[in-house]
């Protein structure tokens, strides 16, 4: 049942503000933990990573976000991702793996083994739910559940879906090292089925593949973007691939790019801009004190596929000195232009986790510029449930509707809602 709205309560303060004004906030109906984020027919879609499960709040008037409905994960299941379109919600199943104390306590076990290994060595006796859920929105705020697809694995991590017939995912299969690219048949959105994968090399354990992974790497596919036939896939430390996907039950590789070492990997959040021939790539940062070396968002000129070159970098976040600020500073995700929302190729907004949400103009794509920053305040209480995290903001994603409206979440803080002075 959703929670109703209270009086509004005087906006949390930020840390620093220029060019963005903070106008609505809202905490979620007590479950400040966000992850990926929609903004849908006036409904924000939030992902929880702690809360196992995923909320839609009411914010048809921005500066006063109303009621929130909360739907439950499976037991022992997280929810951390979601995609809308039209009245179609998709929503990810996976082992909750920091739900699990013992093996997960340490980030670190998340960020630099293959979670696929680390799992199977747990011996879990817990059953959870893997694969995808559809839901029914056309009463945005009632999800109604008319479609399921299960997979024997951990489960799906990340979606992509902007209509026609197929979406995409990171999906962790059985007898795979971590996450493959899947292709999946919308046809009939009640039973969803899956078309095809593709994976980078070694990462087929079942089938004898040795992993070509690093110690204290991972090889495992983040997210793909996907522009008419092409797939822009983001494979943590594997890199950047981009693939042919006419047939979408094999997938083709085009060109595989690895920038890690010498950089510290994390390779996380693709935005094609393919009219202007760029290609934008952030590389997460996934450890404090950036003990995982300097994280960049980058510009491809992706005029040729097969050779895609970087000829730029994000500007980095400097009115104070956040890599001392405790928690991860560097990017996470990206505002990925999906149909309906804003949609630019010349400004991009970026989340960049302790130093808050950035706006950069690219019409330059040489010498991208920042032309405005919110850094949220210290979230109030703590969801984040692993031990000795610090109370400090980790911005996690951001949605940018039609309007120009900014909507951004933190792993604790609750909803942002800013107005870019652009």
């Amino acid at each position: 049942m959703p929670l109703k709205r209270t009086l509004a309560m005087s906006l949390p303060i930020p840390d620093f503000a220029r060019n963005m004004t903070l106008i609505g906030h809202s905490d979620i109906g007590g479950r400040g933990d966000g992850l990926q984020l929609m903004v849908h027919k006036g409904f924000a879609y939030v992902a929880h990573p702690w809360s196992q499960g995923f909320s839609i709040v009411d914010v048809r008037d921005p500066k006063r976000p109303g009621d929130v409905t909360y739907v439950p994960a499976p037991p022992n299941t997280w929810n951390i991702h979601l995609q809308t379109h039209e009245d179609l919600l998709l929503v990810i199943n996976a082992l909750d793996l920091f739900a699990d104390i013992e093996t997960f306590t340490d980030e670190k076990a998340y960020y630099t083994r293959s979670v696929g290994e680390t799992v199977a060595r747990a011996k879990r006796s817990r059953a959870w739910t893997a694969g995808m859920t559809v839901y029914d929105i056309s009463t945005p705020d009632r999800p109604r559940k008319i479609g399921q697809l299960d997979v024997d694995g951990v489960g799906f991590h990340r979606l992509w879906y902007v209509g026609g017939r197929y979406a995409y995912a990171s999906a962790l299969l059985d007898g795979f090292t971590d996450y493959i690219f899947v292709t999946i048949d919308m046809a009939d959105p009640t039973k969803p089925e899956l078309a095809g994968r593709w994976w980078l090399p070694g990462m087929n354990a079942a089938a004898g593949e040795i992993s070509l992974a690093p110690e204290g790497r991972r090889h495992a596919l983040h997210h793909a973007l996907v522009h008419g036939d092409t797939a822009y896939a983001c494979w943590r430390d594997g890199g950047l691939t981009l693939l042919d996907i006419k047939d979408h039950a094999a997938p083709k590789l085009i060109k595989h790019h690895n920038w890690c070492p010498p950089y510290g990997g994390g390779t996380h959040s693709p935005l094609p801009l393919v009219k202007r021939g760029l290609l934008i790539v952030a590389d997460e940062a996934v450890a404090d004190y950036e003990e995982d070396g300097r994280k960049h968002t980058w510009v491809f000129d992706i005029r040729e596929p097969s050779n895609p070159i970087s000829i730029a970098t994000f500007p980095i976040p400097d009115e104070i000195d956040y890599p001392r600020k405790g928690g991860h500073f560097g990017p996470h995700n990206l505002h990925e232009n999906r149909p309906g929302s804003f949609v630019s190729d010349r400004l991009v907004f970026a989340t960049w986790q302790n130093a808050g949400i950035r706006a950069f103009d690219i019409s330059d794509p040489y010498r991208p510029v920042e032309t405005g920053a919110l850094v949220p305040a210290a979230p109030r209480t703590m969801t984040d449930r692993r031990p000795g995290r610090p109370q400090v903001i980790q911005s996690a994603d951001v949605f940018v509707d039609a309007r120009g409206l900014i909507y951004a979440t933190d792993y604790n803080a609750g909803l942002e809602i800013i107005e870019y002075g652009g």
